[in-house]
């Protein structure tokens, strides 16, 4: 979160399964926030987390797209400079 605030990136790439707590209460914290603090930052969860019901918790949570490791490198940058374009600043 304080990453967020200090850099204000243009899109957030973020792993679900991480210590002390997932991506999908991250997204939640982050979607809280007001438009201008990154609440509205366009997001795609990166995962190693693929089940159906695990594309559908990310949705929910607050994620534009879900994409599942293995991911490869061409893939992850479409979808980055898609989300990119959703901000306005890509």
């Amino acid at each position: 979160m304080d990453a967020l605030e200090q850099l204000r990136p243009d899109v957030l790439v973020s792993d679900i399964g991480m210590p002390d707590e997932d991506g999908y209460a991250l997204m939640r914290k982050i979607r809280e926030l007001e438009p201008d603090m990154g609440g509205r930052i366009p997001a795609v969860a990166l995962t190693g987390y693929a089940r159906v019901d695990d594309y559908k918790e990310a949705l929910l949570a607050g994620f534009q797209l879900h994409v599942a490791k293995p991911v490869r490198a061409t893939e992850l940058i479409a979808v980055v400079a898609s989300l990119g374009q959703m901000s306005g600043k890509l």
